[in-house]
């Protein structure tokens, strides 16, 4: 593709759903404002697409060049039937759009460089994608496409009306919190579904309630560093781990005192590597660690994107790169979290991408270096051979943070935790023999044993147990409920 203005505007919306993500509009646990809208763009494209004799080449090129996403045509198509051309559709404002609107809500409408309201910068966006793909696109565009395209961005500018944003960018006016009726801005957005082009109210294909994006929650409070301090040292075990992250983080706190004064600033490794077997509690240490960074200043989002080769490598030439250049975006911000990271050099066929992909990283490291955090974790012996495998890791991930298997004592621990948050709890003679069967299997050493995540499979037996034993009982008691007993725990 060559129309670069429309490749400008693209990023552009990009580069605005990192900020409005960095807010911390997003409620927690959805996927990064980016990704959405990348994937509100893709649902448009299959909504403006009719069959003339093309193989799609222009969209799925757009998709790979300006998305950096890969599809091939029979999940394109099949995305197009099974979402963009349901009748809800041209009814349902895109889901991303609603946060963008969120957030110019927030304060009084928020302004791009351009004068421009955020949300009003993406309705352009997708009336200029439109465009590109009903007429720019070289065939000669239906009246269909037209037809679809009108009454798509008909309904998104309606969505604009009903809050005040419409005119924003349009007039170059900045409509203040106080002009905005108070209701709206203290409550969620009612059902865009109720917001429809004139088309669809013609011919009755409104939106039944329900149908639409859901509607946006006000974000929960962040906690504070001190709060995330706490919670870390709170983890179970895992003392030589807390020890190297707190010296980690006393050394970002007092480079930033140095900044603040003007001194020279030392030159420290944020990228990390974490090696331990399974189970040992790294994921959740990493998830931990994206918040703490995002209080310390060190990154604007704080989401951890967690991923393995699967979620890299594609078995074709050029396409991992694309592939692994879109997860990477998506970490923009916070940290990406690479599990089982040796796997990407593994290969020893010349065939094999996993190169391909740690290519791509490594030149995005360099390139995101102030506001992207990589996290690479794996077996101790394994992540070693992976990180002396390439002189670009090497020189990236020289620090590696050590997580050890739990003791039995702390697997009780663990064991006590989790029957706690589901409301459960052993007898006395029971917690007894938890104890002494947690501790031989951690004294084992079995290769396999994944240390958490197999006191989570333990207690998932006993609870599946407890259930058999009480179920055909006429009367149970919330006690009998609560309580796991020695037949429930024991294991053959």
């Amino acid at each position: 593709m060559t129309n670069y203005d429309l490749y400008k505007k693209v990023q552009l919306s990009f580069q605005l759903a990192d900020q409005v993500n960095a807010s911390g509009i997003m409620p927690p646990g959805t996927m990064t404002l980016r990704e959405m809208l990348k994937f509100d763009y893709l649902l448009f494209l299959g909504f403006l697409y009719e069959p003339d004799g093309s193989d799609t080449k222009y969209e799925r090129t757009f998709i790979m060049e300006y998305l950096t996403m890969y599809i091939d045509i029979r999940e394109f198509l099949t995305l197009r039937y099974d979402r963009s051309l349901k009748p809800e559709f041209i009814n349902t404002v895109p889901r991303s759009l609603t946060y963008f609107a969120k957030y110019d809500l927030s304060g009084g409408a928020r302004r791009d460089s351009l004068g421009r309201a955020f949300s009003r910068v993406i309705v352009d966006t997708f009336n200029d994608l439109g465009t590109e793909f009903t007429i720019g696109s070289g065939n000669s565009a239906s009246v269909t496409e037209i037809g679809n395209l009108s009454n798509y961005v008909t309904m998104l500018n309606n969505f604009l009306k009903e809050f005040g944003l419409y005119n924003v960018g349009n007039a170059g006016e900045l409509i203040s919190a106080d002009s905005i009726n108070a209701a709206k801005l203290k409550g969620s957005f009612r059902n865009p579904s109720s917001v429809t082009s004139s088309a669809a109210k013609k011919t009755g294909t409104e939106a039944k309630p329900g149908e639409a994006a859901p509607a946006v929650k006000p974000p929960e409070k962040e906690k504070t560093l001190e709060e995330l301090m706490e919670e870390l040292d709170s983890l179970v075990g895992l003392e030589a781990v807390k020890q190297d992250l707190t010296n980690l983080i006393n050394l970002i706190k007092v480079r930033k005192m140095r900044e603040d004064r003007g001194m020279k600033q030392p030159d420290i490794t944020l990228h990390l590597v974490f090696s331990g077997n399974p189970g040992t509690g790294k994921t959740t240490v990493a998830r931990l660690l994206a918040k703490i960074y995002k209080a310390l200043g060190v990154v604007t989002g704080g989401q951890l994107v967690e991923v393995d080769r699967s979620d890299l490598v594609v078995g074709y030439i050029g396409q991992t790169a694309a592939k692994t250049a879109e997860v990477i975006d998506s970490a923009i911000g916070g940290i990406l979290f690479i599990d089982e990271a040796y796997t990407l050099t593994a290969g020893k066929d010349e065939k094999d991408f996993g190169k391909e992909a740690l290519d791509t990283l490594l030149k995005r490291m360099e390139d995101n270096r102030d506001n992207l955090i990589v996290i690479v974790a794996g077996y101790t012996e394994l992540m070693e051979e992976f990180v002396n495998s390439n002189p670009g890791l090497k020189s990236r991930f020289n620090k590696n943070i050590f997580f050890k298997d739990y003791t039995g004592a702390e697997l009780y621990k663990i064991f006590e935790s989790m029957c706690q948050k589901q409301e459960y709890k052993p007898d006395d003679e029971t917690a007894d023999y938890i104890r002494t069967y947690l501790d031989s299997r951690a004294k084992a050493h079995e290769p396999n044993f994944a240390n958490a995540r197999e006191v989570r499979n333990y207690i998932e037996r006993c609870i599946e147990r407890q259930a058999t034993r009480i179920v055909s009982e006429k009367e149970v008691s919330d006690d009998q409920l609560r309580t796991l007993t020695l037949p429930d725990c024991k294991e053959d």
